[in-house]
């Protein structure tokens, strides 16, 4: 079978949409699946495979890593994308519409991954926000109704997109990890130490976009209530200087490190050496690191979600998104330690294999709709 996965988010963002883009090739591949990827082109990037295909793209007008790309496949391009049995969108954007146009002109089957909630980055937007989150929907609305099938990683996002209006056949499919590398991961003193604990003091983790939709307030105030508590936040994005600044204000500074971004075979070991795991996120579809944070096994406490409930099951303490309130869980979480039924439900759950397997089965179907 030959599958193409069009993308606005790509390599080299690194991000949960493009681990999870990265899961399914992997998954796909392994089980015979020829997958080409269509993606914009970033400067001063090269891919080390063939199967990429970049299209030219420009900078945005807003402070982003993100591009604007421009719908145009050149003669070799279209040659490398010549029998193509199935299309894969992973965003309705530019993208997205050269999926919709490909599949159409050559009466392919479309699928959607349904990754981001757009009208929660509506702030980014140059325009009124309320205005922005109404066009976010819109879009949303009118493009999940152009596939043949959509997939959501969580039961909540189905019932959403169903309250926004979507029409479309509608597949719950856990986005994945390599649970076992996750597992695998190993305690460390020097990665504490380079997190900012010493010895055995207290370390909570945050993995996660700094952004100001991922409400990483919440968590710097439950650390600013947790006396002798240090909190590693590992990722980077427009929101980190505000939340430095908030650190200062609030004189937890000392016990807050902000680690920036680390390459992604880093993190298991990083799981690995904290004690507790913080999401504060009511806007993520699914949250792939809370999935990283299980097949640790660490202690979770999250910010109460329908997406979040979907993902945790009966592991994890969701709580509301009040700072009292997380600081109060996150000490319960200290206290109970490593979790070894978490590790068991991500790999019930969300291994790759599995992933790849309702995906097949999923393009099996639509094929055969096609088809008839």
């Amino acid at each position: 079978m030959r599958v193409a996965f069009f993308t606005e988010c790509y390599r080299p963002i690194v991000n949960g949409v493009v681990a999870s883009i990265d899961a399914l090739r992997a998954g796909l591949r392994a089980q015979g699946v020829n997958v080409t990827t269509i993606a914009p082109r970033f400067p001063h990037f090269t891919d080390d495979a063939r199967d990429v295909v970049r299209i030219p793209s420009l900078p945005l007008p807003t402070a982003t890593a993100y591009r604007l790309c421009v719908p145009y496949l050149n003669a070799d391009d279209r040659r490398r994308v010549r029998g193509i049995e199935l299309v894969h969108a992973h965003s309705p954007f530019v993208t997205g519409w050269m999926a919709v146009s490909y599949a159409r002109r050559h009466r392919l089957p479309l699928v959607f991954t349904y990754h981001t909630r757009l009208d929660a980055y509506a702030h980014y937007a140059p325009f009124d926000r309320a205005t922005t989150e109404r066009a976010m929907v819109t879009l949303t609305r009118r493009y999940a109704n152009a596939a043949d099938a959509v997939v959501v990683p969580t039961q909540s996002m189905e019932r959403r997109l169903r309250e926004l209006g979507v029409l479309a056949p509608i597949t719950v499919v856990p986005s994945s990890i390599d649970v076992e590398r996750f597992a695998g991961g190993r305690r460390s003193a020097l990665v504490r130490a380079r997190l900012g604990a010493d010895g055995d003091e207290p370390l909570a983790l945050v993995v996660a976009r700094l952004g100001l939709e991922k409400n990483l307030e919440l968590a710097l105030d439950a650390v600013a209530r947790s006396p002798g508590l240090r909190l590693a936040v590992v990722g980077d994005g427009p929101h980190r200087s505000s939340l430095e600044e908030r650190a200062r204000r609030q004189g937890t500074s000392n016990r807050i490190r902000f680690v920036g971004a680390l390459a992604p075979d880093r993190l298991p070991d990083v799981y690995a050496s904290v004690d507790a795991f913080l999401f504060p996120s009511t806007t993520d579809t699914q949250g792939l690191v809370l999935v990283e944070a299980l097949a640790a096994g660490l202690p979770v406490v999250a910010a109460d979600s329908e997406a979040s409930r979907d993902v945790l099951g009966p592991a994890g303490r969701l709580v509301a998104a009040d700072p009292d309130a997380f600081a109060a869980a996150l000490g319960a979480a200290l206290g109970a330690g490593r979790d070894q039924s978490a590790v068991h439900l991500a790999y019930s759950r969300y291994t790759v294999e599995r992933q790849t397997r309702r995906i097949l089965a999923l393009y099996e179907e639509v094929l055969a709709a096609k088809a008839a």
